[in-house]
């Protein structure tokens, strides 16, 4: 695609919402004007695409936004894009509204979504939106920084009453099937335990041994940070109570974690990643998603980029588990 070609952009946010959402909405938007783009809001993500819920955007929209979490374009989850009547049906609709790119801000399902309309005929750009830290091409997803802040913050809390109690706290935090939020959160607040699905062969029993252990040492309180993929958090807390003797609750911080006003470095990464986007459709480029690499912004082949694993740095864990003790 020529640089000329380029004349209308869609933007939209799909999945899970993320602070930080809002910067990059707000990049491609004035980013598009300053280019001389028209430059369109595609609400509800997918499912506001297929209901062509498709408005246009001025740089008044975007007016005091990069501070507030959430996503002004709203979100939703679609599942007609997992068929392929859906896809067509949506990439129909981009060239209906004549959008020469179409930038997706969201996390793996949302690219897959990008994906499938890149085989469409579809030029898509996505940006890498989720707290939980799971796309692989990329060191940095838009929202995790503040996610990791706001559950670092809740745990601070949980530990202080735990304490006080001489309790046990097992904290469970999200990221789906990913420990990266558990792992930040385990090191941040010197957690006793970090139980992670990429580390799933962990040992009640040995858990048990450890607590007991810490009390006889006269440590006043136990911290397990769980992560969402594994669960089972409440259930967890009965039995380890019931074997030590010792106070156990479980803390589900939740859904609080992906809302509240991003960080810093949530606003900044959003923005030039939302910047990049556009410039990578000028250029003439197709299909890619952005990236953070070894402290750069890159681009890949969205083929490239959805075909990388992501694994745990089995380095960080042993740090971990080291400060543990």
């Amino acid at each position: 695609m020529a640089n000329k070609e380029i004349h209308t952009i869609g933007v939209l946010t799909s999945g899970g919402d993320a602070p930080g959402m809002n910067a990059a909405i707000r990049a491609v938007v004035r980013s598009g004007l300053s280019k001389g783009y028209r430059v369109r809001g595609i609400k509800r993500g997918y499912s506001g695409l297929l209901d062509e819920e498709i408005i246009d955007l001025n740089a008044r929209d975007v007016s005091d936004t990069i501070s507030r979490g959430g996503t002004i374009l709203l979100t939703a989850r679609c599942p007609e894009m997992r068929t392929e009547e859906g896809q067509q049906e949506a990439a129909a609709i981009c060239k209906k509204y004549d959008l020469d790119g179409l930038v997706v801000i969201g996390g793996d399902g949302s690219f897959a979504g990008a994906q499938a309309l890149s085989h469409y005929g579809v030029n898509v750009v996505g940006i890498p939106g989720t707290i939980d830290l799971d796309i692989a091409c990329t060191d940095y997803t838009i929202g995790f920084d503040t996610a990791a802040n706001t559950a670092m913050e809740a745990i601070d809390k949980v530990r202080d009453t735990s304490t006080s109690h001489e309790r046990c706290s097992i904290i469970e935090v999200m990221g789906r099937d990913a420990g990266y939020l558990a792992l930040w959160c385990g090191i941040a607040n010197g957690a006793e335990r970090i139980l992670m699905p990429e580390e799933h062969h962990y040992d009640e029993e040995e858990i048990v041994e450890d607590i007991q252990e810490c009390r006889k040492r006269g440590k006043k309180s136990y911290i397990i940070i769980n992560a969402e993929g594994i669960g089972d958090s409440v259930n967890m807390a009965e039995r380890i109570e019931a074997a030590t003797g010792m106070v156990t609750r479980a803390t589900i911080i939740g859904h609080m974690q992906r809302g509240g006003s991003p960080t810093v470095k949530d606003r900044v990464y959003a923005s030039i990643m939302g910047a990049m986007a556009v410039d990578v459709l000028e250029e003439g480029k197709r299909n890619r998603v952005i990236g953070y690499k070894g402290a750069e912004y890159i681009d890949y082949d969205i083929e490239e980029a959805l075909s990388m694993k992501k694994e745990i740095p089995p380095y960080q864990y042993e740090v971990a588990q080291r400060l543990a003790l």
